[in-house]
């Protein structure tokens, strides 16, 4: 896939060349290539050597890991998604039609809009479909062909210019701070590496070297790390406090709950032991004195690394020379305390770590406002959580805590309001009298809190009963089975996290959802439920959020308000508009949004007999939609590869429809606007001119191969031109 695109890119074939030698000898400025395996690209003075690994990362290169934009997508197209097409406005997926016209056959996505009227969108215009983020029944739907979209979007590009031109101010007024260039000794820093006992994963080899590099570039990093729960973000950081104090300079960690300040806290000195770094904790549970002796190292510099709760942030703490602060599970923070934290590492480096960022983050580094790395690849061995969501019962109850019990685990039981622990806990004793049960909660001193997970941690009960405060800071290999009590009361992120402290040891781990058979889920939050039992796979932190930004709306980048176009156009659209916009900003040139029409007269699409399921009819080809938007002929032979492996080789129709989509993405590049093709010839229309090749085809592999020759000429028209 990845020749077949520089081959269109670059409308040559490549020279064959057998060895190094051959390439040394082959003329200047010549496309080549050289079969064989390398890890890495190089340049020298004679050329430049492109690997795969180069422009396919090991994400993309392994098919069971996700990517970060599938990560990313939330979900694809399915019949029942409102949806936006961006010349008719917001209408209803239903399904996959199949029209005939002329004896020429293809699919086509059938839209509901306002006042029954429907729209069946053919492929041409599948790039121009975007999801809306919500079920079709919860939305109104716009009129066809009326005023109201127009009106619509008209608005929010004006809005989304001006939030553009704002962004773009605070970008530039970001490239000009500076902060200190921490470059620490290579010989240090190669000895504090090989105190981490695995090996690194890609993502993780790559996370770690952009943060380097940013640390290194004198300006302040502003780096989102994110990564599953378990995925190895905590080396990330480690390596970054590394850099910092090896390059003289202090480092805050900044950690939402005691219990995970206590966590890093012991690994933080584990892994700096030997290295003579003083790291000492700042939390409400620090006695006065010990405050008062960590305030007074962190002021004479005596202290490396702190690591603490907000009260890091505190006004009567003050670092002598602070170059880095790193903020785990930074979704935890609100509004204010985030506030206090921008204060800490105001012309200083940042790093954030994350499993489910808050939609607004997600924004921002999707936007480009801060650095962003994506840690897909799972350790080892780990297997997704089995999750289920299911009506109470006293049997089911009993049974999944008997269960574990008998296979030599912990479970959590996990209740959303403080009030909804002692009718469980009175439940659990009449089900199971024996059970050995520790309980925690916000009620009780910080102290008694922390006491119970680590017995619990220690193995000293059967179960933990607690409300939401286990989401983040507990690592409890034995513990495998939890139990949510009425679910719906959480959020998307918050059940993930909580998905995430069971599973974590050699056993695959069971995640409950218990619904209250007496007050169901609501519709929205039954939705939410629901994207948590799509979303089992290991890594599924991204789409979650993704996803979670979708239900939500990812705010206003500006503020704390959410940002009213995200409703009115939906977030895939919002982020393509805005994309554009920033663009523009820029000065860059942006054209129009335009899709190249094809009639040629093939018969084409996904028939019924090979892939049976509608609404996988509807991912496909929603998924070429994005392929299309993206222009990504790469992406295009992944699909197909797919598509074949998981239905079989593909029959006639199938052929066509992939083969019209590369036609479709080299119009695109070329700027043809419309491809006609008939018995007698073949026509490329683009702007002021119209190129014929009259030449009779009679079959539809005839058509497609004079359709090529014609695009080939169309890009020797247009070198010849620029000549």
């Amino acid at each position: 896939a990845l020749l077949r695109q520089a081959r269109e890119r670059l409308e040559e074939e490549p020279l064959a060349l057998s060895g190094w030698l051959a390439l040394r000898a082959a003329p200047p400025g010549c496309f080549a290539r050289i079969d064989g395996a390398l890890a890495a690209g190089f340049r020298t003075p004679e050329a430049s050597v492109v690997a795969l690994a180069d422009v396919r990362p090991a994400y993309a290169r392994d098919r069971d890991q996700p990517s970060p934009d599938l990560a990313f997508g939330g979900g694809q197209l399915q019949p029942g998604d409102a949806v936006v097409h961006l010349d008719h406005g917001l209408g209803a997926l239903r399904g996959v039609e199949t029209v005939t016209v002329d004896g020429v056959s293809e699919d086509r996505l059938l839209l509901d809009y306002a006042d029954g009227a429907t729209k069946l969108v053919p492929a041409d215009e599948t790039d121009r479909l975007w999801r809306y983020g919500a079920e079709a029944e919860s939305v109104t739907l716009d009129r066809l062909g009326g005023e109201a979209w127009p009106k619509r979007r008209a608005a929010v590009e004006a809005q989304l210019a001006e939030t553009a031109q704002a962004l773009l101010r605070m970008a530039r007024e970001r490239e000009a701070l500076k902060a200190p260039a921490l470059r620490p000794p290579r010989a240090a820093m190669a000895r504090f590496a090989q105190g981490f006992p695995y090996s690194l994963t890609a993502d993780q080899e790559a996370a770690i070297e952009a943060t380097l590099r940013d640390l290194a570039a004198g300006r302040p990093m502003d780096r989102l790390v994110c990564g599953d729960v378990g995925f190895g973000k905590t080396e990330v950081a480690l390596r970054a406090a590394a850099a910092a104090v090896l390059a003289g300079y202090q480092v805050a960690v900044l950690a939402p709950t005691t219990v995970l300040v206590r966590q890093h806290l012991d690994t933080f000195r584990r892994r700096f032991a030997g290295l003579g770094v003083r790291i000492e904790a700042l939390s409400r549970l620090s006695a006065p004195a010990e405050a008062r002796a960590v305030r007074a190292g962190l002021d004479s510099g005596e202290v490396g690394i702190a690591i603490g709760t907000q009260a890091l942030a505190a006004k009567g703490v003050r670092f002598r020379k602070l170059g880095l602060v790193i903020v785990d599970e930074e979704q935890r923070f609100g509004a204010r305390q985030k506030s206090m934290l921008r204060r800490l590492g105001e012309g200083v480096h940042n790093l954030s770590l994350t499993a489910t960022p808050i939609p607004r983050t997600l924004q921002s580094a999707l936007i480009g406002l801060q650095s962003l790395s994506v840690i897909a690849t799972p350790p080892a061995r780990r297997q997704p959580i089995r999750t289920l969501q299911i009506p109470a019962s006293d049997g089911l109850l009993k049974e999944a805590l008997a269960r574990e019990n008998r296979r030599g685990g912990q479970s959590f039981v996990v209740c959303p309001r403080i009030a909804d622990i002692a009718p469980m806990r009175a439940r659990l004793k009449r089900l199971m009298p024996r059970l050995k049960l520790i309980e925690a909660h916000g009620d009780m001193p910080a102290e008694e809190i922390d006491e119970a997970m680590v017995r619990f941690a220690e193995g000293k009960a059967d179960a933990l009963l607690s409300t939401n405060i286990v989401e983040t800071g507990l690592d409890v290999p034995r513990a495998n089975t939890m139990l949510v009590w009425q679910p719906d009361r959480f959020g998307l992120a918050q059940l993930h996290q909580l998905r995430g402290r069971v599973g974590r040891g050699r056993a695959r781990g069971n995640i409950m959802l218990l619904t209250d058979p007496e007050e169901p889920p609501s519709p929205a939050a039954a939705r939410r439920l629901h994207t948590l039992e799509a979303f089992d796979r290991v890594g599924a932190g991204f789409a979650i959020s993704a996803r979670d930004m979708d239900l939500r709306g990812a705010g206003d980048l500006l503020g704390e308000e959410q940002a009213g176009h995200v409703k009115l156009i939906g977030i895939g659209l919002y982020q393509h508009m805005l994309d554009r916009a920033l663009r523009q900003a820029r000065g860059e040139a942006v054209e129009e949004d335009w899709s190249p029409a094809l009639a040629i007269g093939i018969s084409a699409g996904i028939p019924e007999d090979y892939i049976s399921d509608d609404a996988l009819r509807v991912e496909t080809h929603a998924r070429l939609g994005e392929i299309l938007r993206r222009g990504d002929t790469a992406a295009l032979e992944d699909l197909a590869e797919e598509i074949e492996d998981r239905f079989g080789p593909p029959p006639e129709l199938v052929r066509h429809w992939l083969a019209l989509a590369r036609l479709r993405l080299r119009c695109k590049r070329l700027g043809v606007r419309r491809l006609e093709g008939g018995p007698q010839g073949v026509a490329a229309q683009l702007p002021g001119e119209r190129l014929i090749l009259r030449k009779p085809s009679q079959s539809p592999a005839e058509r497609l191969a004079l359709l090529k020759r014609l695009l080939d000429n169309v890009r020797r028209h247009q070198r010849q031109q620029a000549a």
